[in-house]
Protein backbone atom coordinates (compact mmCIF):
# COMPACT_ATOMS: atom_id res chain seq x y z
CA UNK A 1 0.00 0.00 0.00
CA UNK A 2 1.54 3.46 -0.65
CA UNK A 3 2.08 5.31 1.79
CA UNK A 4 0.47 8.72 2.03
CA UNK A 5 2.37 12.02 1.91
CA UNK A 6 2.89 13.62 5.14
CA UNK A 7 3.77 17.05 4.22
CA UNK A 8 1.30 17.83 1.13
CA UNK A 9 2.32 20.29 -1.14
CA UNK A 10 5.86 20.17 0.23
CA UNK A 11 8.65 22.04 -2.15
CA UNK A 12 11.68 20.94 -2.59
CA UNK A 13 14.87 22.83 -3.84
CA UNK A 14 17.84 20.53 -4.37
CA UNK A 15 21.18 22.53 -4.37
CA UNK A 16 24.97 21.84 -5.36
CA UNK A 17 27.07 24.10 -2.58
CA UNK A 18 30.31 25.67 -3.09
CA UNK A 19 31.99 22.63 -2.32
CA UNK A 20 30.17 19.91 -4.85
CA UNK A 21 27.95 18.59 -2.51
CA UNK A 22 24.66 18.77 -3.09
CA UNK A 23 21.56 19.64 -0.40
CA UNK A 24 17.56 19.51 -0.68
CA UNK A 25 15.80 22.80 1.14
CA UNK A 26 12.67 22.06 1.85
CA UNK A 27 9.57 25.65 1.70
CA UNK A 28 5.78 25.47 2.85
CA UNK A 29 5.26 25.74 -1.15
CA UNK A 30 6.92 26.87 -3.78
CA UNK A 31 7.80 30.77 -3.20
CA UNK A 32 6.53 29.86 1.10
CA UNK A 33 8.57 29.97 4.04
CA UNK A 34 11.79 27.55 4.33
CA UNK A 35 11.77 24.80 6.75
CA UNK A 36 14.02 23.29 9.19
CA UNK A 37 17.32 21.28 7.35
CA UNK A 38 15.89 18.23 9.57
CA UNK A 39 13.21 16.76 7.73
CA UNK A 40 10.70 14.70 9.21
CA UNK A 41 11.77 16.38 13.06
CA UNK A 42 9.11 17.27 15.14
CA UNK A 43 10.45 21.00 14.53
CA UNK A 44 9.89 20.27 10.83
CA UNK A 45 6.42 18.83 11.68
CA UNK A 46 5.54 21.96 13.84
CA UNK A 47 6.57 24.66 11.18
CA UNK A 48 4.81 22.89 8.07
CA UNK A 49 1.42 22.57 10.05
CA UNK A 50 1.72 26.52 10.84
CA UNK A 51 2.63 27.28 7.72
CA UNK A 52 -0.58 25.31 6.23
CA UNK A 53 -2.59 27.33 8.80
CA UNK A 54 -1.63 30.77 8.06
CA UNK A 55 -2.60 30.12 4.45
CA UNK A 56 -5.81 28.44 5.68
CA UNK A 57 -6.64 31.84 7.32
CA UNK A 58 -8.51 34.89 5.43
CA UNK A 59 -5.87 36.34 2.65
CA UNK A 60 -6.65 39.95 4.58
CA UNK A 61 -8.35 40.40 7.85
CA UNK A 62 -9.84 43.42 8.35
CA UNK A 63 -10.29 44.34 4.78
CA UNK A 64 -13.26 43.91 2.15
CA UNK A 65 -10.85 40.71 1.30
CA UNK A 66 -11.96 38.78 4.32
CA UNK A 67 -15.65 39.41 3.36
CA UNK A 68 -14.89 38.05 0.10
CA UNK A 69 -13.14 34.90 1.59
CA UNK A 70 -16.14 34.54 4.30
CA UNK A 71 -19.35 35.27 2.06
CA UNK A 72 -18.13 32.03 -0.16
CA UNK A 73 -17.97 29.76 3.33
CA UNK A 74 -21.66 30.76 4.19
CA UNK A 75 -24.94 29.23 4.36
CA UNK A 76 -28.11 29.35 5.90
CA UNK A 77 -30.57 31.84 5.43
CA UNK A 78 -30.86 35.35 7.16
CA UNK A 79 -31.95 38.91 6.81
CA UNK A 80 -29.90 39.03 4.01
CA UNK A 81 -31.40 36.06 1.73
CA UNK A 82 -29.32 32.65 1.44
CA UNK A 83 -25.47 32.00 2.26
CA UNK A 84 -23.17 31.44 -0.87
CA UNK A 85 -23.45 27.59 -0.65
CA UNK A 86 -27.04 27.78 -0.56
CA UNK A 87 -26.77 28.52 -4.33
CA UNK A 88 -27.48 26.72 -7.44
CA UNK A 89 -23.74 25.68 -8.40
CA UNK A 90 -23.92 27.42 -11.80
CA UNK A 91 -24.76 30.49 -9.75
CA UNK A 92 -21.75 30.27 -7.43
CA UNK A 93 -19.50 29.48 -10.12
CA UNK A 94 -20.72 33.34 -11.37
CA UNK A 95 -20.39 34.89 -8.32
CA UNK A 96 -16.78 33.44 -7.52
CA UNK A 97 -15.82 34.42 -10.59
CA UNK A 98 -16.72 37.74 -10.29
CA UNK A 99 -15.00 38.23 -6.75
CA UNK A 100 -12.20 37.25 -7.67
CA UNK A 101 -12.41 40.00 -10.76
CA UNK A 102 -12.75 42.64 -7.74
CA UNK A 103 -10.39 41.36 -5.71
CA UNK A 104 -7.71 43.60 -7.13
CA UNK A 105 -10.24 46.81 -7.24
CA UNK A 106 -11.36 46.43 -3.69
CA UNK A 107 -9.59 43.78 -1.42
CA UNK A 108 -7.57 45.87 0.00
CA UNK A 109 -10.25 48.38 1.31
CA UNK A 110 -10.09 48.66 5.01
CA UNK A 111 -13.77 47.43 6.66
CA UNK A 112 -13.52 50.70 8.42
CA UNK A 113 -13.32 52.44 5.90
CA UNK A 114 -17.12 51.17 4.47
CA UNK A 115 -18.53 53.40 7.24
CA UNK A 116 -18.08 55.90 5.77
CA UNK A 117 -20.55 57.69 3.76
CA UNK A 118 -18.04 58.65 1.07
CA UNK A 119 -17.04 55.42 -0.02
CA UNK A 120 -20.66 55.10 -1.86
CA UNK A 121 -19.21 57.31 -4.14
CA UNK A 122 -16.50 55.46 -5.30
CA UNK A 123 -18.42 52.19 -5.37
CA UNK A 124 -21.02 53.97 -7.71
CA UNK A 125 -17.92 55.28 -9.69
CA UNK A 126 -17.07 52.50 -9.74
CA UNK A 127 -20.22 50.65 -11.19
CA UNK A 128 -20.67 53.71 -13.76
CA UNK A 129 -17.34 53.59 -15.40
CA UNK A 130 -18.34 49.26 -16.11
CA UNK A 131 -20.95 50.47 -17.52
CA UNK A 132 -19.52 52.31 -20.50
CA UNK A 133 -18.69 48.48 -21.82
CA UNK A 134 -21.63 46.86 -20.03
CA UNK A 135 -24.55 48.27 -18.15
CA UNK A 136 -25.99 44.90 -17.59
CA UNK A 137 -22.86 42.88 -16.36
CA UNK A 138 -21.75 46.37 -14.23
CA UNK A 139 -25.23 46.12 -12.54
CA UNK A 140 -24.74 42.30 -12.27
CA UNK A 141 -21.20 42.58 -10.64
CA UNK A 142 -22.59 45.54 -8.38
CA UNK A 143 -25.68 42.91 -7.31
CA UNK A 144 -22.79 40.28 -6.14
CA UNK A 145 -20.65 43.04 -4.32
CA UNK A 146 -23.66 44.46 -2.71
CA UNK A 147 -25.20 41.19 -1.78
CA UNK A 148 -21.70 40.55 0.23
CA UNK A 149 -21.97 43.49 1.88
CA UNK A 150 -25.41 43.06 3.02
CA UNK A 151 -24.58 38.95 4.39
CA UNK A 152 -21.98 40.97 6.09
CA UNK A 153 -24.11 43.85 7.67
CA UNK A 154 -26.99 41.37 8.33
CA UNK A 155 -23.98 39.35 11.04
CA UNK A 156 -22.44 43.18 12.43
CA UNK A 157 -19.25 42.29 10.42
CA UNK A 158 -19.04 45.87 9.05
CA UNK A 159 -20.71 48.68 10.64
CA UNK A 160 -22.64 50.19 7.50
CA UNK A 161 -23.91 48.75 4.12
CA UNK A 162 -22.94 51.21 1.82
CA UNK A 163 -24.65 49.82 -0.95
CA UNK A 164 -28.28 49.55 0.22
CA UNK A 165 -30.79 50.94 -2.26
CA UNK A 166 -28.16 51.64 -4.53
CA UNK A 167 -30.64 51.28 -7.69
CA UNK A 168 -29.35 50.03 -11.17
CA UNK A 169 -27.48 51.86 -14.34
CA UNK A 170 -29.49 49.32 -16.66
CA UNK A 171 -33.27 50.12 -17.10
CA UNK A 172 -34.08 48.35 -20.08
CA UNK A 173 -36.24 45.16 -19.94
CA UNK A 174 -36.57 41.92 -21.77
CA UNK A 175 -41.04 42.04 -21.31
CA UNK A 176 -41.99 43.09 -24.37
CA UNK A 177 -39.70 39.93 -26.51
CA UNK A 178 -42.76 37.59 -26.86
CA UNK A 179 -42.73 34.98 -29.64
CA UNK A 180 -45.17 35.38 -31.81
CA UNK A 181 -47.47 32.29 -33.37
CA UNK A 182 -45.79 33.59 -36.30
CA UNK A 183 -42.45 33.10 -35.07
CA UNK A 184 -43.06 30.15 -34.00
CA UNK A 185 -43.73 28.44 -37.29
CA UNK A 186 -40.93 30.29 -38.97
CA UNK A 187 -38.54 29.11 -36.33
CA UNK A 188 -40.55 25.10 -36.95
CA UNK A 189 -40.02 25.52 -40.25
CA UNK A 190 -36.23 25.49 -40.52
CA UNK A 191 -35.49 24.32 -37.13
CA UNK A 192 -33.54 20.68 -36.69
CA UNK A 193 -35.46 18.71 -34.98
CA UNK A 194 -33.11 18.66 -31.41
CA UNK A 195 -34.28 22.11 -31.35
CA UNK A 196 -37.86 21.35 -32.36
CA UNK A 197 -37.99 19.63 -29.55
CA UNK A 198 -36.26 22.57 -27.34
CA UNK A 199 -39.28 24.87 -28.85
CA UNK A 200 -41.70 22.45 -27.52
CA UNK A 201 -40.50 21.79 -24.46
CA UNK A 202 -39.92 25.69 -23.58
CA UNK A 203 -43.49 26.67 -24.55
CA UNK A 204 -44.84 23.83 -23.17
CA UNK A 205 -43.59 24.12 -19.60
CA UNK A 206 -42.36 27.55 -18.83
CA UNK A 207 -39.46 26.51 -17.74
CA UNK A 208 -35.43 28.30 -17.73
CA UNK A 209 -32.93 27.65 -20.55
CA UNK A 210 -30.63 26.18 -17.31
CA UNK A 211 -33.36 23.61 -16.07
CA UNK A 212 -34.65 22.37 -19.24
CA UNK A 213 -30.53 21.74 -20.67
CA UNK A 214 -29.85 19.74 -17.69
CA UNK A 215 -33.63 18.05 -17.66
CA UNK A 216 -33.12 14.02 -17.73
CA UNK A 217 -35.60 12.07 -19.33
CA UNK A 218 -35.69 10.30 -15.71
CA UNK A 219 -38.35 13.46 -15.10
CA UNK A 220 -40.77 12.16 -17.16
CA UNK A 221 -42.99 9.60 -16.67
CA UNK A 222 -45.34 9.85 -19.50
CA UNK A 223 -47.92 12.14 -18.41
CA UNK A 224 -45.85 14.85 -16.21
CA UNK A 225 -42.73 16.64 -16.03
CA UNK A 226 -41.23 16.71 -12.45
CA UNK A 227 -38.11 19.05 -11.74
CA UNK A 228 -36.89 21.09 -9.20
CA UNK A 229 -35.58 24.75 -10.29
CA UNK A 230 -31.92 25.18 -9.91
CA UNK A 231 -32.38 29.35 -9.49
CA UNK A 232 -35.41 29.09 -6.90
CA UNK A 233 -35.21 25.13 -5.43
CA UNK A 234 -39.12 25.39 -6.69
CA UNK A 235 -40.27 22.08 -7.13
CA UNK A 236 -43.14 21.63 -9.74
CA UNK A 237 -45.16 18.75 -11.63
CA UNK A 238 -45.78 19.75 -14.91
CA UNK A 239 -48.95 17.79 -17.07
CA UNK A 240 -47.64 16.66 -20.58
CA UNK A 241 -50.74 17.10 -22.81
CA UNK A 242 -51.16 16.40 -26.45
CA UNK A 243 -48.13 18.62 -28.47
CA UNK A 244 -45.58 18.23 -25.60
CA UNK A 245 -46.60 14.56 -25.30
CA UNK A 246 -46.33 13.43 -28.59
CA UNK A 247 -42.96 15.81 -29.23
CA UNK A 248 -41.69 13.74 -25.91
CA UNK A 249 -42.42 10.14 -27.51
CA UNK A 250 -41.50 10.26 -30.55
CA UNK A 251 -38.06 11.59 -29.84
CA UNK A 252 -34.90 9.41 -29.66
CA UNK A 253 -33.30 8.93 -26.05
CA UNK A 254 -29.70 9.55 -27.11
CA UNK A 255 -28.46 10.53 -23.45
CA UNK A 256 -29.99 10.52 -20.43
CA UNK A 257 -30.30 13.97 -21.29
CA UNK A 258 -33.67 14.83 -23.00
CA UNK A 259 -31.84 17.66 -24.81
CA UNK A 260 -29.27 17.17 -26.58
CA UNK A 261 -27.30 18.28 -29.83
CA UNK A 262 -27.19 16.90 -33.08
CA UNK A 263 -25.19 13.58 -32.32
CA UNK A 264 -26.61 13.22 -28.55
CA UNK A 265 -24.24 14.98 -26.60
CA UNK A 266 -26.01 17.30 -23.95
CA UNK A 267 -25.51 20.77 -24.70
CA UNK A 268 -23.44 23.17 -22.83
CA UNK A 269 -25.14 27.02 -22.26
CA UNK A 270 -22.94 28.42 -25.11
CA UNK A 271 -22.97 25.88 -27.27
CA UNK A 272 -27.08 25.79 -27.12
CA UNK A 273 -27.60 30.15 -27.82
CA UNK A 274 -25.20 29.61 -30.79
CA UNK A 275 -27.16 27.11 -32.09
CA UNK A 276 -30.50 28.68 -31.28
CA UNK A 277 -29.52 31.57 -32.47
CA UNK A 278 -28.36 30.55 -35.87
CA UNK A 279 -31.21 28.98 -36.31
CA UNK A 280 -33.32 31.96 -35.35
CA UNK A 281 -31.12 34.06 -38.03
CA UNK A 282 -32.25 31.11 -40.44
CA UNK A 283 -36.20 31.70 -39.41
CA UNK A 284 -36.14 35.41 -40.43
CA UNK A 285 -36.78 36.18 -36.17
CA UNK A 286 -34.86 38.77 -35.17
CA UNK A 287 -34.20 39.98 -31.13
CA UNK A 288 -35.80 36.73 -29.75
CA UNK A 289 -33.98 34.59 -27.68
CA UNK A 290 -35.02 30.60 -26.19
CA UNK A 291 -35.14 33.01 -22.99
CA UNK A 292 -37.79 34.68 -23.87
CA UNK A 293 -39.94 32.18 -24.77
CA UNK A 294 -40.93 31.75 -20.63
CA UNK A 295 -41.85 35.01 -20.52
CA UNK A 296 -44.17 34.09 -23.99
CA UNK A 297 -46.11 31.01 -22.33
CA UNK A 298 -46.75 33.27 -19.14
CA UNK A 299 -48.21 35.64 -21.63
CA UNK A 300 -49.91 33.07 -23.79
CA UNK A 301 -51.50 31.37 -20.31
CA UNK A 302 -52.76 34.35 -18.98
CA UNK A 303 -54.47 35.26 -22.62
CA UNK A 304 -56.24 31.99 -22.48
CA UNK A 305 -57.71 32.77 -19.06
CA UNK A 306 -55.19 31.16 -16.26
CA UNK A 307 -55.23 32.24 -13.10
CA UNK A 308 -52.27 33.66 -11.58
CA UNK A 309 -51.98 30.60 -8.96
CA UNK A 310 -52.53 28.01 -12.12
CA UNK A 311 -49.58 30.18 -14.01
CA UNK A 312 -47.18 30.33 -11.03
CA UNK A 313 -47.92 25.93 -10.21
CA UNK A 314 -46.34 25.20 -13.59
CA UNK A 315 -43.43 28.07 -14.22
CA UNK A 316 -42.35 28.11 -10.10
CA UNK A 317 -43.31 31.49 -9.44
CA UNK A 318 -44.20 32.78 -5.93
CA UNK A 319 -47.88 32.86 -5.27
CA UNK A 320 -47.15 36.34 -3.43
CA UNK A 321 -45.40 37.68 -6.48
CA UNK A 322 -46.97 35.95 -9.77
CA UNK A 323 -49.84 38.63 -9.92
CA UNK A 324 -46.89 41.46 -9.75
CA UNK A 325 -44.66 39.65 -12.27
CA UNK A 326 -47.73 39.16 -14.73
CA UNK A 327 -49.31 42.62 -14.53
CA UNK A 328 -45.87 44.71 -14.52
CA UNK A 329 -44.16 42.65 -17.18
CA UNK A 330 -45.41 40.22 -19.42
CA UNK A 331 -49.32 40.54 -19.80
CA UNK A 332 -48.70 44.15 -19.88
CA UNK A 333 -47.08 44.30 -23.20
CA UNK A 334 -49.34 42.04 -24.76
CA UNK A 335 -50.90 43.14 -27.66
CA UNK A 336 -54.10 40.43 -27.75
CA UNK A 337 -54.92 41.77 -24.29
CA UNK A 338 -54.77 45.57 -25.44
CA UNK A 339 -56.98 44.48 -28.32
CA UNK A 340 -59.35 42.16 -26.28
CA UNK A 341 -60.35 45.01 -23.82
CA UNK A 342 -61.34 47.36 -26.44
CA UNK A 343 -63.02 44.98 -27.73
CA UNK A 344 -64.94 44.56 -24.09
CA UNK A 345 -64.98 48.43 -23.97
CA UNK A 346 -66.70 48.24 -27.31
CA UNK A 347 -69.73 46.03 -26.41
CA UNK A 348 -69.92 47.52 -22.93
CA UNK A 349 -71.07 50.91 -25.03
CA UNK A 350 -74.49 50.72 -26.23
CA UNK A 351 -73.56 53.11 -29.26
CA UNK A 352 -70.01 52.08 -30.60
CA UNK A 353 -69.35 55.91 -31.63
CA UNK A 354 -70.51 57.45 -28.21
CA UNK A 355 -68.16 58.21 -25.22
CA UNK A 356 -69.11 56.35 -22.15
CA UNK A 357 -68.76 58.50 -19.12
CA UNK A 358 -67.96 57.94 -15.20
CA UNK A 359 -71.41 57.38 -14.51
CA UNK A 360 -71.65 54.45 -16.84
CA UNK A 361 -73.72 56.31 -19.65
CA UNK A 362 -72.56 57.82 -22.52
CA UNK A 363 -71.79 61.46 -23.80
CA UNK A 364 -71.17 62.24 -27.17
CA UNK A 365 -68.02 62.48 -28.82
CA UNK A 366 -66.35 66.24 -28.61
CA UNK A 367 -66.87 68.44 -31.49
CA UNK A 368 -70.76 66.89 -31.75
CA UNK A 369 -72.85 69.25 -29.36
Amino acid sequence: MKRANPYPGLHRAPKRLADGTRKTYFYAWKGGPRFPDDYGSPAFAAAFAAAQASRSEPKARGTVQELFDRYQRSRGRAGSGRGFLDLAPPTQADYAAILRRLEPEFGNMPLGALADPRVRGVFLEWRDKRAETSARRADYEFTVLARVFAWAFDRRLILANPLERAGRVWRGSRREFIWTEADEAAFMRVAPPHLRLAMVLALWTGQRQGDLLRLPWSAYDGTHIRLTQGKTGERVKIPCFTPLRAALDSAPRRSPIILTTADGRPWTADGFRSSWRKASKRAGVDGLTFSDLRGTTVTRMRRYGCTPAEIGSITGHRNAHVTAILEAHYAATDPALAESAIAKLETGTKSPNRLPNRAGGTSEPEGKA
